[in-house]
């Protein structure tokens, strides 16, 4: 069973700021920081910092033994002083360069769900297994609960994502690929979109 994450231990929390770092390390999105051993360090202070926005958002998700992870995201919500708070961290925690590269990526991957930026939406914050349970069948159990919401509230379930093995599996568990953009660092953007059948013709009109 999917539910929020909510009221913690400091301990539980640390955890799942290790958990969720130590996963996206070898993402492309970190492409420009150095090798796997290079980047490791700063990519999980990034993502530390990352999950604490999401979880005092009340966005973050998660199977009953915290194993697997999904942060979802409400466009109608407003987290502005939420997400200035996190800007801050980051750029008193992190060299300056390493944002930089990041931010220059944002910049030419930043209109690649540009047909939904006006129209309320779920976003797909991060989706993470713990390397010790998965092929357990978490992913499937973390997207269905994601589509359900969607369902539930007649609205577009969207997925970006720097890696092709992950946007081949949200295809393959329902999810359409409607653009990609690459950057010049040579890494793609990947944006997916799953569809209600109320709002198929929205959806199919951004591609």
């Amino acid at each position: 069973m999917i539910t929020r994450v909510e009221h913690i231990s400091d301990e539980q929390l640390r955890t799942i700021r290790q958990t969720i770092g130590e996963a996206f390390v070898s993402n492309e999105l970190f492409h420009n920081w150095g090798n796997v051993d290079e980047r490791k360090n700063d990519v999980i202070k990034y993502m530390s910092i990352y999950v604490d926005y999401v979880y005092q958002a009340g966005e973050l998700y998660a199977n009953e033994a915290l194993t697997g992870f999904i942060g979802l995201e409400d466009s109608a919500k407003k987290t502005v002083m939420l997400q200035i708070k996190m800007l801050l961290k980051m750029l008193i925690r992190l060299r300056f360069t390493r944002l930089r590269s990041l931010m220059a990526f944002a910049g030419q991957i930043r209109k690649s769900n540009v047909s939904y930026a006006k129209q309320r939406h779920y976003e797909t914050l991060l989706v993470c297994i713990h390397k010790a349970y998965q092929g357990k069948g978490l992913a499937t159990e973390l997207i269905t609960f994601a589509k359900k919401k969607a369902d539930a509230a007649g609205i577009p379930l969207i997925f970006d994502t720097d890696m092709e093995k992950y946007a081949r599996m949200y295809q393959y568990l329902g999810c359409d690929l409607y653009n990609t953009v690459t950057a010049d660092n040579g890494v793609t953007r990947y944006s997916l979109c799953y569809k209600p059948r109320e709002m198929a013709a929205f959806c199919n009109d951004g591609k």
